[in-house]
């Protein structure tokens, strides 16, 4: 697996940007670290404003990497751009409750409704 290999898809749609996960399992400290860095780098070096996170693939997610997501929305938001996060499969978005990360992240059921009045 080459170091440069990306670990998002990245979309134009109209004015925003959708990411979409590659990978099923977000557990790897490596593969989290070039999430991170990816995510960081839409805001920070491509100055992306409107960012739509979809976690269709993902089936796992550990807190390593819901710790690169809470570091992303700060970015975000101080970048005075918005962050929505959609398909987030039940047992996953149970994670975010427990931890009430579902009342500081903009969480959708899917794509659409997350870019519906962007």
């Amino acid at each position: 697996m080459s170091a440069g290999q990306r670990r998002l898809d990245i979309e134009q749609i109209g004015d925003v940007t959708v990411a979409k996960f590659v990978d099923k399992k977000i557990l790897d400290e490596n593969n989290i670290q070039m999430i991170g860095n990816q995510l960081f780098g839409l805001v920070e070096e491509d100055d992306r404003k409107k960012i739509v996170l979809d976690f269709t693939a993902v089936e796992y997610l550990s807190s390593a990497a819901l710790g690169k997501l809470i570091t992303m929305d700060k970015k975000v938001k101080s970048a005075g751009g918005k962050l929505r996060l959609c398909s987030i499969r039940p047992d996953i978005y149970e994670v975010f409750a427990i931890t009430r990360l579902n009342k500081l992240f903009d969480i959708h059921d899917d794509q659409e409704s997350a870019l519906a009045g962007f």
